[in-house]
């Protein structure tokens, strides 16, 4: 409404209340907007006398009403808000009227009003809360002014809106800190009312988030005090204005708080980067506020509490310094970029040293530690890894710690945040310049860090500060490579009593939970790694000798504490150096030796056999294992012990003298407890597991203990046989007897298997307990009128341990046991009827128990039934499989193939049946049967190969049952009978050998279980049917050729475990895991090692031999001819380039056994790769073979000459590769009969190429041109043959003349004297070098493949079957290749780019060497431009050379060329051939000079312009960037840009003159490089070519 309309209305002397009247409005009604603005219009302009009746009618009958509805017809989320326009502004147009009317009111009118609003800022729906949210706010907003004269209301009033703030969402908690909190404030006048407010509101947050320092409660403290900081840190004029009142003293110092700063730095850390904006806009306000005060902070320090934050009026200049570069370095760690953070790192670490050193010499800090905290925890928090690991390694290298004040402020951060970024694996990636086995420079620089840092603390908080680190590594999942290495750094610390019982219960934990599902390698080291700090760490007379036997019992024996090893020699060693000193256990206190170790494995062992007689009764499962295992080896380690004093033999037969006595005592005394039994024969099986590990791993000496223990068995050993087999045969009838069971079959097995050596207890065992045993097993499995499921469990298990006995020879056969396996065999193969096509029974196959139901069995025992059940149909396929094996051709147990047809389909159901962990005795019987099955029932066959497969795929994810059943699988499917079966026979093993393949890409070491099989099958022992294995060879050639390029490039983190495994094996002995864990063979390499040594038997005279030779070759050369076709350009060590690689190392090796006319027909194919796009090693490589081709079959040299003359337009330069063959001619012409005229054909084909324009193709030529005219002798040939040279012996000089001058030309002379010298032209020799390690190893390791392709030649000597032949020999005769080292080459192609002549094999021009070439048209086509368009141009370089996306570069030249500028330099100039480049460039290539500077080059580029005048322009954000609109462009202007990620690299911002950076406002820091380059080029053209 029209405000002169109004006025017009109230001076014409209206009746009021006829006014009021007509624009009031009902209670229940909803007015428009305009009519309450029309209200509040006239209550503006009114007097008071005129309104002062109607104000409290307009509140409570107008406003509140017009509230009270608005909030229940429109009610708001209290996270959300209004979600319409309509009630928000009718809120707004309310609370307006309410505003003009609340000025005119009274105290009880504000009192009740607010007694009306307050309650809905609570959370909770109370029976007051008529008003929602948003409107409350509002209202509240309008009475502020008039409640903070109530000191009371006003207290209530903050405390409903911190209550808001800690209760509400964040759209509301913004609303109420400025519509209330900020407007609380501001009505309260300075003095003493604002002072408790702001008291008030301080101590509110602070409490709030001393109790609750989360996240969210940091994010809403920090949102209230950056409301507040205008009041708790006054600007110098509000200072002055306070001052001048004398009210400064009594306002709140929030500096003084400790709660304070621990908020600030809390928001420094915080994940949102608004919190952290905002606590580094707390930080400054309060340094910029500190110092314009210039007055001491705090002025008088607590000694209770840490200082956060100190201001020194004598330290004015140093703190201000650390501030603002504190404040640069949390600024730009935002950037998440390492070359920007890192320059401003190293001022922030000398500074910090400063610190430290004025801490030492004053006693003050200039800043707490905990600053410095909190920049690391902004880099560890980072998602550049990069950035991360510069932390890392930053915290690492940082001197202070060396003190112990800042060692001790820094240890909660070490075993907090610290171990968590630790926990991140990829930081753990081997450095620039590490070779595979190294140990990873993150894992050098832990180890002496943790030594130094723990060195550094005071002595009283190493202990704590260990548990806690070592309980940080239990806390949560850890992958393995970072708990490998930080078990090392453990094991390195100094020697001193840190770790009690409950530090070796921290260790169990981590044994028992982080390592768990680690790979078995890297757990077993970690365990080392473990024990070996426990043992260094432990404080002996703090731990009982119990606590210390049941910790060892946690590392496992075929992992890490294995008897024998050092390790477990360094235990004993230390179990005997600390004898006496160990903390007694109460019940010993008063026992005489107490201290003994000897005392007390007897008084364990007493412990352990007593057990009283009314324990052990028929029902009762098996004793806890883990006792026996822990008593087994404390007796071990006591007379390993005792051995070193020389008793160890003696100590054996006192120890276990009780036990041998009860043994003794197991057949002849019926009333022996059951339980004590099973102690004793757990206790005898844990001992010879544990003490014939030596034996069986390692090469010792004599074994005294051992052997005095197995004297001490054998004197008993009838006892303990007659017992187990006495139970064995009836007594086990109950459910809890199923272990039982297994127990006695382990004790027999071991028994065997000790008196193996003793012809008198093996005849007695023989004769009398095995045939005796599988009878009565048999007796009790066919026996149908009493069917007890426990007992054929039992008789099953008794029959399987029988047949495996049997199988390992450990019992010889006799005609009493042959005669009861005819009955075993029947059991499962019913004879045939008379009729001898009559039906087999297979019943007893796959035969499955009943769930017992028995009322009182236990509940456990029944849980278990499901496994006892399946293991029952396992030891069926155990004996299955036996007996398969021993039914040769004209045994009494050979089977018919109707019977194995019929078994096969059992053991199908079988795979089936059982679980996948029990399915390896399923598999070798499937492999005895599948031979013979498949000529008669080719379909059974297939149904159970691909079961088997599908099985075996369905436990990728599960190692422990993959690998044995992978191998089980392998040896069944892929038996050697099988694969000889025809193409069409068997056409599924093709398939999943393809999958298999596939599947190797992702899980390494399938594919070796393959190869190994396979070529094992293909060279079996003694050579018998060497061509029908050949045959088979060739029927899976596809194998053979995948496998001769396989070696997948792996993820990072697969690569890592690769990488580090490969460094704990080269620990050898160092590291006792490699003397226990047998190693898997998955290495990558082994199946191309085994298909060498395959292909090196073959017999070219032979046909199948030879055709298979071709075959191979032939696949393998299609397979580049595919990568050449898809892959017209690919990179340096990508899979792309690995396997070219491995095609040609194979053709190489194989050449030798190629018949010549193959290898002629092979030869276009040859000489068409040299024109492909290679790199570097597969160039080499090709030439190479072209060598030595040529010089075996020296007729084929016209069709090399022929390539000569090819048209290759788009590969000029893969000239090169045919001129580097030239330049090895002196080895073929001996060869040619026709020496002369060849040799000037050479000549003829060089000169041409002299004259190149391409300077690389002349380089190669003016050497090839060397070495061919120093052939004196062909030369001489020439001119006796009468072919006179005329004038071409001139040219030839000249040439060689120009070349040798190469000293004017300045990197030129560089590149011509590094081709001469390098490898491929100076050192090697294609013949004397043709070697396998040449080929495998050192060819890689000289031309910049990855080591983890160079293929060590004692890999090939390991492989037994390697069959070297004199024109091939495994090792290079010559040591001068051998003597080059491959890290002198990599540095010349990486680092000296200005010399890099092995860029010129790629084809790439470099920038120098085509200067000359390229500046004619630098110079003409700006004036052509000009002259052409009328267009000024200036003197700007623009150089992208970093910049590898094709639409930014396409984007960028048409920029450069609209705005003028001089040059555009590119890092190649292929670029311009790219469609995205083309879309975006419209042609602009062709009116603007371009350059080639690769990126490796671009430091001589920079230095040469800098020489020429001009001044180097970074658009870079660093600490001292200038910026774009204050900044004035030289003419002479070159402008460098950064890479789209990584922006300039630091090796290069040292050579700028300048830093531009772009003004932003924004929250994204960074534009697109494109976006602007253009506006720096704008720039420029602004202030140089637009006419003025």
């Amino acid at each position: 409404m029209s405000s002169v309309l109004i006025n017009a209305l109230l001076t014409s002397a209206p009746n009021y209340d006829i006014l009021f009247d007509s624009l009031s409005w009902p209670k229940e009604s909803w007015p428009e907007k305009e009519r309450v603005e029309a209200l509040t219009v006239v209550f503006e302009s009114a007097e008071k006398q005129q309104i002062v009746t109607k104000i409290e009618s307009i509140i409570w009958d107008q406003c509140v009403p017009f509230l009270l509805k608005i909030s229940k017809e429109n009610v708001t989320d209290k996270n959300v808000g209004f979600q319409d326009s309509r009630p928000r502004q009718s809120t707004a147009a309310a609370c307006r009227l309410l505003g003009v009317c609340i000025p005119h009111c009274g105290d009880d009118v504000v009192g009740r009003l607010a007694d009306t609003v307050l309650p809905a800022l609570q959370e909770d729906d109370a029976e007051g809360k008529l008003l929602n949210v948003e409107v409350a706010i509002e209202v509240i907003a309008v009475l502020l002014p008039s409640i903070t004269l109530d000191k009371q209301l006003t207290q209530t009033t903050l405390s409903s809106a911190l209550h808001c703030i800690r209760t509400f969402s964040e759209a509301v908690v913004s609303k109420v800190t400025v519509r209330l909190l900020l407007t609380l404030l501001n009505s309260c006048k300075p003095g003493e009312r604002l002072s408790s407010v702001l008291q008030f509101t301080l101590d509110e947050l602070f409490t709030w988030h001393r109790s609750d320092d989360t996240a969210a409660v940091t994010e809403r403290t920090l949102l209230c005090l950056t409301v507040l900081s205008d009041h708790l840190l006054p600007p110098t004029d509000l200072q002055a204005q306070c001052q001048d009142l004398s009210i400064s003293t009594s306002r709140p110092d929030a500096r003084l708080e400790r709660q304070f700063w621990m908020i600030v730095q809390a928001g420094l850390t915080h994940k949102d980067m608004v919190c952290r904006k905002r606590s580094l806009y707390l930080l400054k306000r309060c340094v910029a506020f500190s110092e314009e005060q210039g007055a001491e902070c705090p002025t008088c320090p607590s000694k209770e509490d840490e200082l956060l934050f100190r201001w020194s009026p004598k330290d004015s200049q140093l703190l201000r310094e650390f501030w603002e570069d504190y404040a640069l370095v949390m600024e730009t760690l935002e950037e998440n970029q390492i070359h920007v953070v890192r320059p401003v790192l190293n001022r922030i670490d000398v500074l910090i040293q400063t610190t430290a050193t004025d801490t030492q010499a004053s006693g003050g800090a200039c800043c707490h530690p905990s600053w410095l905290l909190c920049v690391y925890q902004r880099m560890f928090d980072s998602e550049n890894k990069s950035l991360m690991r510069e932390g890392v390694y930053h915290l690492l290298d940082l001197q202070a710690l060396r003190q112990p004040a800042f060692a001790s402020a820094f240890s909660q951060f070490i075993v907090g945040p610290f171990m968590d970024v630790l926990s991140e694996s990829s930081l753990f990636h081997r450095a620039m310049g590490q070779s595979i086995g190294d140990c990873p420079e993150l894992g050098v620089k832990l180890t002496a860090f943790l030594t130094s840092f723990f060195s550094s603390l005071p002595s009283e908080e190493r202990g704590a500060l260990l548990l806690l680190l070592i309980q940080r590594l239990g806390s949560r999942h850890w992958c393995a490579v970072p708990v490998l290495f930080l078990s090392q750094a453990l094991s390195c610390l100094p020697r001193s009593p840190l770790l009690d019982g409950q530090g070796l219960q921290a260790i169990r934990e981590v044994l028992r939970v982080t390592m768990v599902t680690h790979p078995v390698l890297l757990r077993g080291a970690s365990q080392c790694y473990l024990l070996n700090s426990a043992l260094c760490l432990m404080q002996v007379d703090a731990v009982t000798l119990d606590e210390v036997f049941g910790f060892l019992t946690h590392f496992h024996a075929d992992e890490s504490l294995c008897r024998g090893t050092p390790l477990w020699k360094q235990v004993a060693a230390w179990l005997s150096d600390n004898e006496g000193n160990f903390k007694p256990r109460v019940e010993h206190s008063a026992l005489p030796n107490k201290g003994s170790i000897k005392a007390h494995v007897q008084s364990e062992i007493h412990s352990f056999l007593q057990v009283p007689a009314s324990t052990g009764r028929r029902g009762d499962r098996l004793p806890d294992p883990k006792e026996a295992d822990k008593l087994a080896r404390a007796v071990l380690l006591c007379v390993d012990m005792e051995e070193e004093r020389g008793g160890g033999g003696v100590l054996v037969e006192e120890l276990l003298g009780p036990l041998v006595d009860t043994l003794g005592r197991l057949s002849t005394n019926a009333y022996l407890p059951l339980r004590k039994t099973d102690k004793c024969l757990q206790l005898v099986l844990r001992l010879f597991h544990l003490g014939e590990a030596r034996e069986t791993n390692l090469m010792m000496d004599e074994d005294t203990p051992l052997l005095t223990m197995k004297k001490l068995v054998l004197k008993v050993v009838d006892s303990v046989q007659e017992f187990i087999l006495r139970r064995l045969c009836s007594e086990l009838q109950e459910l809890s007897d199923v272990g039982r069971a297994e127990l006695y079959l382990c004790v027999l097995r071991q028994l065997v298997l000790l008196y193996g050596a003793s012809p008198q207890y093996s005849s007695s065992m023989q004769r009398t307990y095995f045939p005796k045993l599988i009878q009565v097993s048999l007796d009790v499995l066919t026996n149908t009128t009493q069917q007890v499921q426990v007992a054929q469990a039992v008789a099953m298990a008794s029959l399987a341990a029988a047949c495996d006995l049997l199988e390992r020879q450990a019992a010889d056969r006799r005609p009493e046991t042959t005669s009861v396996l005819v009955s075993l065999q029947s059991y499962f193969y019913s004879p045939a009827s008379s009729d001898s096509q009559g039906p087999l029974h297979l019943g007893n196959i796959n035969q499955t128990l009943l769930k017992p139901t028995d009322a009182g069995a236990q509940a456990p025992v029944l849980q278990d039934w499901g496994r006892t059940a399946a293991h029952f149909v396992r030891d069926q396929w155990v004996c299955l499989g036996f007996l398969s094996r021993q039914a040769g051709p004209g045994q009494t147990t050979a089977l018919s193939d109707q019977t194995l047809r019929a078994a096969l389909k059992r053991s199908v159901d079988a795979l089936t049946l059982l679980p996948s962990g029990l399915v390896l005795p399923v598999l070798a019987f499937m492999s005895t049967a599948l031979a013979q099955v498949a000529l008669c029932d080719e379909d059974l066959c297939v149904h159970a190969v691909t079961l088997g497969w599908e099985l075996v795929q369905g436990l990728t994810r599960n190692p422990q049952e993959f690998w044995p059943a992978l191998r089980g699988f392998v040896g069944a499917a892929f038996h050697r009978s099988i694969l000889e079966l025809e193409e069409d026979q068997a056409p599924k093993l093709i398939s999943i050998s393809a999958e298999m393949m596939v599947l190797s890409q992702a899980k390494t070491g399938v594919i070796n279980v393959l190869i190994e099989q396979c070529c094992h099958c293909w060279l079996p022992a003694g050579r018998h049917g060497d061509e029908a294995a050949i045959a088979s060879a060739l029927r899976y050639v596809h194998v053979l050729t995948e496998a001769c390029v396989y070696g997948p490039v792996y993820r990072r983190d697969v690569r890592l475990i690769l990488e580090v495994q490969t460094y704990v094996e080269q620990l050898g002995e160092e590291c006792t895991v490699n003397l226990v864990v047998n190693g898997d063979n998955r290495d990558d390499q082994t199946p191309r090692v085994c298909v060498l040594a395959l292909l090196s038997h073959l017999d070219p005279s032979r046909p199948q031999h030879r055709r298979l030779l071709e075959e191979l070759v032939t696949r393998l050369l299609q397979k580049d001819k595919d990568i050449s076709k898809t892959k017209t350009r690919y990179y340096s060590n990508s899979l792309q380039h690995r396997v070219k690689n491995r095609v040609w190392q194979t053709l190489l090796l194989l050449l030798p056994n190629l018949q010549e006319g193959f290898v002629a027909s092979l030869l276009g194919d040859v000489f068409a790769a040299g024109f492909c796009s290679n790199q570097a090693s597969v160039k080499y490589l090709i030439e190479w073979t072209m060598i030595v081709i040529l010089q075996r079959y020296p007729e084929h040299m016209e069709s090399f000459w022929g390539c000569f003359s090819m048209d290759h337009e788009k590969t000029k330069t893969s000239i090169c590769t045919f001129l580097s063959v030239v330049v090895h001619l002196d080895l073929i012409v001996p060869k040619l009969e026709d020496k002369g005229p060849q040799w000037r054909r050479a000549l003829d084909v060089i000169l041409q190429w002299c004259f190149s324009h391409n300077f690389s193709v002349r380089l190669y030529a003016l050497l090839a041109l060397k070495r061919v005219w120093g052939l004196a002798a062909a030369r001489a040939e020439a001119e006796r043959a009468g072919d006179g040279l005329g004038g071409l012996a001139a040219v030839v000089e000249a040439c060689l003349s120009q070349a040798e001058a190469m000293q004017s030309t300045g990197n030129a002379n560089k590149n011509w004297t590094r081709i001469q010298e390098h490898f491929f032209f100076g050192a090697f020799h294609p013949t004397r070098d043709y070697s396998v390690e040449t080929i495998l190893y050192t060819f890689p390791s000289l031309s910049e493949l990855s080591d983890d392709e160079w293929i060590p030649v004692w890999k090939c000597e390991k492989m037994a079957v390697f069959f070297p032949s004199p024109a091939l020999p495994l090792r290079n005769p010559s040591p001068d290749l051998r003597l080059l080292q491959p890290g002198d080459w990599i540095q010349q192609d990486k680092g000296d780019k200005e010399e890099r002549w092995a860029e010129v094999q790629k084809k790439i021009t470099p920038w120098r060497l085509g200067i000359q070439e390229q500046e004619p048209e630098l110079q003409l086509a700006p004036q052509q431009r000009a002259a052409r368009l009328g267009k000024a141009h200036g003197a700007l370089v623009v150089v992208a050379s970093l910049i590898d996306k094709p639409t930014n570069l396409g984007g960028l030249c048409r920029t450069c060329e609209i705005f003028g500028a001089s040059a555009l330099v590119l890092d190649s100039l292929r670029h311009v051939e790219d469609k995205h480049f083309q879309s975006l460039s419209v042609s602009s290539e062709l009116w603007l000079p371009l350059l080639e500077v690769k990126p490796v080059e671009l430091t001589d580029f920079l230095q040469l312009k800098k020489s020429e005048g001009y001044c180097i322009v970074g658009v870079e954000q660093t600490a001292n960037s200038q910026s774009l609109q204050d900044y004035q462009f030289p003419e002479k202007t070159l402008l460098l840009l950064g890479n789209e990620r990584e922006g300039i690299p630091a090796n290069l911002l040292q050579l700028l003159d300048v830093c531009v950076e772009i003004p932003q406002q924004g929250v994204i820091r960074s534009l697109n490089v494109h976006v602007s380059a253009a506006l720096l080029v704008w720039e420029y053209t602004r202030q140089h070519l637009q006419p003025r």
